[in-house]
């Protein structure tokens, strides 16, 4: 459990919304989305920026490096997940995605990308968002789960992960696609890969019932054992709260699997035991930022970057 992995990031960046809710203009295609009509605006704002604090800060007691980043807009609903525009590789490769949505586009900073060229060894930053104009979308970590060790990028077709740009990507950063169909129970795309699959070190959860295609989903098995993971399926019902939406990141003690308190609250002891023969399974209360179709691993975004100087505390917020 102590050892190092390629797939699991010792540093993340998280977004801290002070005006969040859940995004209209992207609720079409994102059947995880909902609403709470309980709850005033003002009120779940609140609660969504507790939320992001609370696991920025029990990531840091676990030992992540977490940066926090401010988003005091109004115009950007969806910015507390910014693994969809940004990713970070090792060599010290970053890419900047483009984005479905037009009310998501202006969420890439580049305060973010400065702050990786200053304190981690950055290469070069390859950026497709300019594919925006030509309506091809491909929505990083989100519309992509990668498989750092067997060199695979698994991805559904959706509206936000177009195969043009995904061939691009896979050729610039050294990985073979792996595209799918995927479906919700009725029968709808599912919109984001990484909501129906997690890749770890030693594990993989999987929503196989949401693949059709039984050719492809036994290929995807396959794929993933050959790498020596345990595939653990996951059901319809569990993903639907979430469960797949988790990411194995590397702490003090060794590797973490961060996820819902929803999605843990899903997961049957069998499940359970057989994820932490690997990593310790650490959830965290994101109830109000899930009303917005996303959970903890839309919240962040992994750094597979070397560090310039060693962090001298695990939170850091940036400087406005």
């Amino acid at each position: 459990m102590s050892r190092l992995s390629v797939q699991a990031p010792k540093s993340v960046v998280m977004i801290r919304p002070h005006h969040f809710t859940p995004n209209p203009m992207t609720a079409n295609d994102n059947s995880f989305q909902s609403n709470d009509e309980r709850r005033a605006a003002a009120a779940i704002a609140e609660a969504a920026f507790d939320e992001v604090t609370s696991m920025a800060e029990g990531l840091a007691a676990a030992g992540v490096t977490v940066h926090v980043f401010e988003d005091e807009t109004v115009t950007r609903p969806d910015s507390v997940f910014p693994n969809n525009w940004f990713s970070t590789h090792s060599g010290g490769h970053v890419a900047v995605y483009p984005m479905y949505s037009a009310s998501r586009q202006s969420e890439r900073r580049a305060d973010v990308i400065e702050m990786l060229k200053n304190e981690y060894r950055v290469q070069d930053v390859i950026d497709y968002s300019g594919l925006e104009k030509d309506n091809v979308y491909l929505e990083g970590t989100g519309a992509m789960v990668l498989d750092h060790i067997g060199r695979v990028a698994y991805a559904v077709r959706s509206n936000r992960t177009n195969e043009v740009a995904l061939e691009r990507f896979c050729t610039h950063f050294n990985f073979e696609p792996m595209v799918f169909d995927a479906v919700d129970r009725n029968g709808k795309s599912i919109y984001h890969t990484n909501v129906l699959m997690c890749i770890g070190t030693d594990f993989a959860l999987l929503g196989l019932q949401m693949i059709p295609d039984r050719a492809r989903r036994h290929e995807i098995v396959s794929r993933l054992e050959e790498t020596g993971r345990t595939v653990i399926e996951l059901s319809i019902e569990q993903i639907e709260n979430f469960a797949g939406n988790a990411i194995e990141l590397d702490g003090t003690h060794g590797r973490i699997v961060v996820l819902s308190a929803r999605a843990h609250a899903s997961l049957t002891p069998e499940q359970i035991d057989a994820i932490e023969r690997s990593a310790t399974l650490l959830p965290f209360d994101v109830s109000t930022v899930e009303l917005a179709g996303g959970s903890v691993r839309c919240m962040l975004a992994g750094i597979h970057l070397s560090r310039r100087e060693q962090a001298t505390t695990q939170l850091l917020y940036a400087a406005k």
